[in-house]
């Protein structure tokens, strides 16, 4: 059994370094979209270029030039471009593990989702993964494959259709992270499998003195692009583990799907004018839109409408019963255990976030938290494990009603 201060600090470890290392394949991947995109035809360039770009940083000036197969000749020292991405793929891997698979019981399996064991949620976390690879493989080498449109949605819905099957195994948390993580092997893996590969044969074809197959060049171009275009979607997936509104709701594969469409659009607007083409101001109306969209399907999807509509808006303040010293209680019996200045929950050192509710001071104190994670959604006890009936719920909404009700 490790030590909870040392679980605490390898946690926030394993992040840190997958935030830095999936800051540094993020930028190298847009920056080299941005290059290729930018870069301009001249008379003069040597034969095989398609083009070059003048940049200037850090008070130099850089001269950049893109072969379409490969020089003529190879250089001495030749920089790949690969392990930001598996470095990235790795730390998520290992702290998909340790928060979601070690932890199953608080951050994955939720009962009233699906009675599954703590070794299920691995089993079935990392095995759909997997098979969504040699799926998405299989679609891009596909005939389909051929056609770039077509093949985009045809990926489009499949994102939607398997974020669809996690929400029937895990909790709303989960299935987003997991969904997040789907695509996120996609596009570590194409570099794994496809991108580098290519462009090691290329390297090899050339000192053999045989001619490269630009096929593979164009391979290598289409799951470059598709991770430009999804690196966004699985950034807002990954970093949606801490906003219970998205994933609670009701109506989570359409907020997944409206994000990816943001996402995606947000990207068609860099990409056209890194090319220099005309700026395509209508993609941020598309995309404030369909986050607007997500936004108010978050709302009136949430738990809270559903089974405490009575608390919601059908009462008036007056009709309000519920004391502050009820509330007090029920959040005590089911969330102190964990959120105190000594936790008893097993494994569990320090009060998550440094949020305590031991005492009736720290409850008021926190009472919009209490009413985003507990009332109008459920994120609160994770997985409903210490079983805050939907009774304990009202009698804390009805709290927060007049409590706000009072400040009016």
């Amino acid at each position: 059994m490790i030590d909870p201060q040392i679980s605490e600090w390898i946690s926030q470890l394993l992040r840190w370094v997958h935030v830095i290392t999936a800051i540094a394949w993020i930028g190298s991947s847009f920056y080299f979209i941005h290059l290729d995109l930018s870069l301009k035809r001249r008379e003069g360039l040597p034969h095989g270029v398609s083009g070059e770009a003048w940049q200037v940083h850090g008070g130099g000036f850089y001269n950049m030039r893109k072969y379409l197969v490969a020089p003529p000749e190879m250089p001495k020292e030749l920089t790949w471009f690969k392990w930001e991405s598996y470095s990235t793929w790795i730390t998520g891997f290992f702290l998909i593990v340790w928060v979601y698979y070690l932890h199953a019981d608080l951050y994955t399996i939720d009962p009233a989702v699906r009675a599954l064991a703590p070794w299920q949620a691995p089993v079935i976390g990392i095995g759909g993964i997997l098979l969504s690879w040699l799926v998405y493989e299989g679609l891009c080498r596909s005939a389909l494959g051929k056609n770039d449109r077509a093949l985009g949605i045809v990926l489009f819905f499949y994102i939607l259709a398997a974020a669809f099957v996690f929400t029937q195994v895990f909790n709303g948390r989960a299935a987003f992270l997991h969904t997040g993580a789907m695509i996120a092997t996609w596009m570590s893996a194409s570099v794994f499998f496809v991108i580098i590969p290519n462009q090691k044969k290329v390297v090899a074809d050339l000192l053999a003195g045989r001619e490269p197959d630009p096929a593979l060049g164009k391979q290598a171009k289409q799951r470059s692009t598709h991770n430009n275009y999804l690196t966004l979607p699985v950034i807002f997936l990954m970093l949606s583990n801490h906003y219970p509104l998205a994933w609670s709701s009701r109506y989570a594969v359409a907020i997944i799907g409206l994000i990816v469409i943001a996402g995606a659009i947000i990207r068609h607007f860099f990409n056209s004018q890194h090319a220099g083409k005309r700026s395509p101001w209508w993609t941020w109306g598309v995309a404030a839109a369909s986050i607007a969209l997500a936004i108010w399907l978050s709302i009136i999807g949430k738990p809270g409408n559903a089974n405490l509509a009575d608390v919601q808006g059908e009462t008036t303040p007056t009709t309000v019963t519920a004391s502050f010293d009820e509330a007090v209680l029920a959040i005590q019996a089911r969330c102190s255990m964990c959120h105190a200045a000594e936790p008893v929950w097993e494994g569990i050192h320090i009060a998550p976030k440094g949020v305590r509710l031991d005492t009736p001071e720290e409850i008021a104190r926190h009472a919009e938290i209490i009413r985003i994670q507990s009332v109008l959604t459920h994120a609160m006890p994770p997985n409903n494990i210490t079983e805050m009936t939907l009774d304990e719920r009202k009698i804390v909404a009805n709290w927060l009603a007049q409590k706000e009700a009072a400040t009016q």
